[in-house]
C-alpha cells in the first residue's frame, strides 16, 4: 500500500531529529557528509526511530545541496552524499515504512541568501539523485521563504507523481515571515500539488497546535505537523532542548484533534518523543471533520499625516542636495550640531549619518538623528548596516527609528570588522542588503521581519548604495537592479572623482528612473587623495585628479582651492545628468560642503532665471 493509501485510513507517525543526535554524541560538522564517512552513525539513528515505531523515516539529506554544502567543501559531491543516504535508510527500514527524500529549505530563517536561478539549479541536482535511488515520497521541510517553496514543489511536481510532503516553518503561530496567514500558505501549497501539507521546526507543540487551530481539514491533501522538543537553552557551549517526552504523548492527541495525519518531531527530538507520540494516538481514528476557530483580526492603526516629503520625492521635482556628516567618535557633539546648523542654514534637504562607517565606533546615528531632528529641524538620513545587528537588533532598531519620527534610511550591507577599530569583532551579517531593503518595505506593510502585526504601517523611504568606481558597469548596474527590484526607493553612490565617470553612470543607468544621487566628497590634501585611491575599498580617482591634488604640495589653501575646483567641475557634470548630489564631508570640513552648496545654489538660481527670461520671450 502507498503512503497516500495509508494516510487516509489512519495517522502515521514520523520520526524525530538527526542532527540533535548526531550532535549530542559529540558530531559537530556536515551532518549529510557522514552519509559517506561514518553511515554507520546515521544507520543507527535511522534504526532507533523505527524501533520507536515510526512508519516514515527521512534521508539525512536535509541540507546535501550544492550551495550548503559548498560551506564545507563538499559541494562536488552532491549525488555521492543523496545516494548514500538512501541507500542508509533503505537499510535500516528493512521494507517496512516508508522511506521520504528530505530536501529542506536553502534561505532558513530570512537569510534571503541566493538567487532564485541558484536554487532551482541546486534543488535540481538533489531531487535527481533522490529520484534515480527509488525513495517512497519527498519531504519538503523547513521552509521561512513562501516564494522558495512554491518554486521547488512547481519543479518536484513537474518531475514526479510519488506523494510530496510540503512544511512551512514559522517564527509566529499561525503566520509566515512575510505576513501570509498559515491557512492561506497551506491552501496554495494543495493547489500547487503537494499531497501533505504542513508545518516543522521552529515552534513546539503548544504553539504547533495552537497554529493548526485556524487550518481547516485540506479538500485533497492530508496535514503534517513536526514540532520541535521546546524552546532551546544555551547550556555549557551547546544548545539543550529540556523537553520531557512524555509531554509529546499528550500533545498527539491535541495535533490529531487538529486533523494531523503525519506526526514527526524536529530539532531537539529523540527516539524517546518518537515513541510517546506513536502511543499518545494508538488507537485513535483519525479526524474526518473539523469546527474551524475564527482567530481575530488585529485592528491596524491609522499612521498621522507624513509632514516632510520624501528624498525620492523630491529628487523626481526638482534638484536635491544632501549631505554626510558623520557622528563623532567621543562625546563632544558641539562641533557635530555648528555644522549641522550651518548645512541647514545653506539649505541642503537632508543630512545623512553613517552607522559606524569603516567599521569604526561613533555616537549611535539614530541618536544623532533624533538631536538634529528636534533641535536643528534638519531631516535625517539613517544609514542602517548588517554588519553590527542581527535580526533582532535590525526589527528593534527600525521600530524605534518609526516611533522617533525618522523616515529615511540607507540599507546596506557594511564594511568588514576587521578594517575598523576592533579587527578581532564578529560581523553579523544575519541578511545583505537586499533582503534587508525587503524587510524594511514589509515593515511598510505593517508586517514585522517574522510576520506579525506592528499594528501600524512604517513609512520609511529606502536608499540603496551603488559603486560606480569599477571595471565592468554594466555588472554593477545589475546588482543596483536588483536593489531596485528589492524595493530601493533611491540610490546613493560613492564619491566620483571623474566627469566621465559621470556620464558613463548617466548612460548605463538611463533606463532607470529610480532617482539617483551622485556622491562627491572634497578631498584635503594630496596625502588625503592617495590614501582615498590606494587605501579605501569602493573609492578611485583618476590619475588627473591625483596630479592635480600632488601639484599643490604641502601648501593647505593651494590644495582645498584645487579641491574645490575639482568638486565644481565634478558638480557641474553631475547636474546635467542627474537631479541628486550627495555630498560626503571630509574630516568634518562642513565649511567646504557650505562653499560647494552655495555654488549649486548659484548655478541653479541662474539656470531658473535663463529659464524664465527664455519663456517671457516666447
Amino acid at each position: 500500500m502507498g503512503l497516500l493509501n495509508e494516510l487516509n485510513k489512519r495517522i502515521l507517525i514520523g520520526d524525530g531529529a538527526m542532527g540533535t543526535i548526531l550532535y549530542a554524541h559529540g558530531v559537530d560538522q556536515c551532518f549529510e557528509g557522514l552519509n559517506l564517512t561514518h553511515p554507520d552513525h546515521v544507520l543507527h539513528v535511522h534504526e532507533a526511530y523505527v524501533q520507536a515505531g515510526a512508519d516514515v523515516i527521512q534521508t539525512n539529506t536535509y541540507g546535501a545541496n550544492y550551495m550548503k554544502l559548498a560551506r564545507y567543501g563538499l559541494e562536488d559531491h552532491v549525488s555521492k552524499i543523496n545516494t548514500a543516504a538512501v541507500r542508509i535508510a533503505k537499510q535500516a527500514c528493512k521494507n517496512s515504512g516508508f522511506l521520504l527524500g528530505n530536501i529542506g529549505g536553502i534561505h532558513g530563517a530570512q537569510t534571503g541568501r541566493g538567487r532564485k536561478e541558484d536554487i532551482k539549479r541546486s534543488f535540481r541536482e538533489q531531487l535527481y539523485s533522490l529520484l534515480h535511488e527509488g525513495v517512497d515520497g519527498l519531504l519538503l521541510e523547513t521552509y521561512y521563504d513562501v516564494d522558495e517553496l512554491i518554486t521547488v514543489l512547481s519543479i518536484a511536481r513537474e518531475e514526479t507523481n510519488l506523494p510530496i510532503i510540503a512544511n512551512v516553518s514559522m517564527h509566529e503561530s499561525g503566520i509566515l515571515e512575510n505576513g501570509i496567514s498559515l491557512p492561506d500558505v497551506l491552501q496554495q501549497l494543495e493547489q500547487l500539488g503537494a499531497d501533505v501539507v504542513g508545518i516543522n521546526c521552529k515552534l513546539g507543540p503548544h504553539h504547533m497546535v495552537k497554529s493548526l487551530q485556524s487550518v481547516p481539514l485540506p479538500k485533497k491533501a492530508y496535514l503534517a505537523a513536526y514540532p520541535n522538543a521546546s524552546l532551546p537553552e544555551y547550556r555549557n557551549g551547546k544548545l539543550v532542548y529540556a523537553n520531557e517526552p512524555l509531554y509529546f504523548k499528550r500533545r498527539a492527541r491535541d495535533l490529531r484533534d487538529q486533523g494531523v495525519r503525519l506526526i514527526g518531531g524536529c530539532c531537539g527530538t529523540t527516539p524517546e518523543h518518537i515513541h510517546a507520540l506513536a502511543a499518545g494516538v494508538k488507537g485513535i481514528e483519525p479526524l474526518y471533520d473539523k469546527k474551524v476557530e475564527q482567530q481575530p483580526k488585529i485592528k491596524m492603526l491609522v499612521n498621522g499625516p507624513v509632514k516632510a516629503q520624501p528624498l525620492h520625492e523630491i529628487a523626481r521635482e526638482r534638484h536635491s542636495i544632501i549631505v554626510e556628516l558623520d557622528a563623532p567618535k567621543h562625546l563632544d557633539i558641539d562641533e557635530f550640531l555648528i555644522g549641522a546648523k550651518a548645512l541647514k542654514d545653506v539649505g541642503i534637504d537632508a543630512i545623512t549619518l553613517a552607522d559606524n562607517s569603516l567599521a569604526t565606533p561613533r555616537i549611535c546615528n539614530a541618536t544623532m538623528a533624533t538631536i538634529i531632528k528636534r533641535e536643528i529641524g534638519m531631516t535625517p538620513l539613517v544609514h542602517l548596516t548588517c554588519r553590527d545587528r542581527n535580526l533582532i537588533g535590525l526589527q528593534s532598531h527600525l521600530m524605534g527609528l518609526h516611533t522617533a519620527g525618522i523616515r529615511e534610511v540607507l540599507a546596506i550591507t557594511g564594511d568588514p570588522t576587521t578594517i575598523g577599530d576592533f579587527p578581532g569583532a564578529k560581523s553579523v551579517f544575519d541578511v545583505i542588503s537586499f533582503k534587508l531593503i525587503e524587510l524594511i518595505k514589509q515593515s511598510n506593510q505593517g508586517v514585522s521581519f517574522s510576520g506579525k502585526s506592528l499594528r501600524k504601517k512604517t513609512a520609511f523611504s529606502v536608499a540603496c548604495a551603488f559603486n560606480p568606481n569599477v571595471h565592468q558597469m554594466g555588472k554593477a548596474v545589475e546588482r543596483l537592479e536588483r536593489k531596485i527590484m528589492s524595493g530601493a526607493d533611491y540610490v546613493l553612490t560613492q564619491p566620483v572623482y571623474s566627469s566621465e565617470k559621470i556620464r558613463e553612470l548617466s548612460d548605463a543607468t538611463k533606463h532607470i528612473e529610480t532617482p539617483i544621487y551622485v556622491g562627491i566628497m572634497p578631498l584635503t590634501s594630496t596625502s588625503n587623495a592617495e590614501f582615498l585611491h590606494n587605501e579605501v575599498p569602493g573609492i578611485q580617482l583618476t590619475d588627473t585628479v591625483r596630479d592635480r591634488m600632488r601639484a599643490a604640495g604641502d601648501d593647505r589653501e593651494a590644495a582645498i582651492n584645487e579641491s574645490i575646483a575639482i568638486s565644481k567641475e565634478l558638480i557641474d557634470t553631475a547636474l546635467d545628468h542627474f537631479q541628486g548630489i550627495y555630498f560626503i564631508t571630509p574630516f568634518m570640513r562642513y565649511d567646504l560642503i557650505v562653499t560647494l552648496v552655495e555654488y549649486i545654489n548659484g548655478k541653479l538660481a541662474a539656470r531658473n532665471k535663463q529659464t524664465v527670461i527664455l519663456n517671457e520671450g516666447l
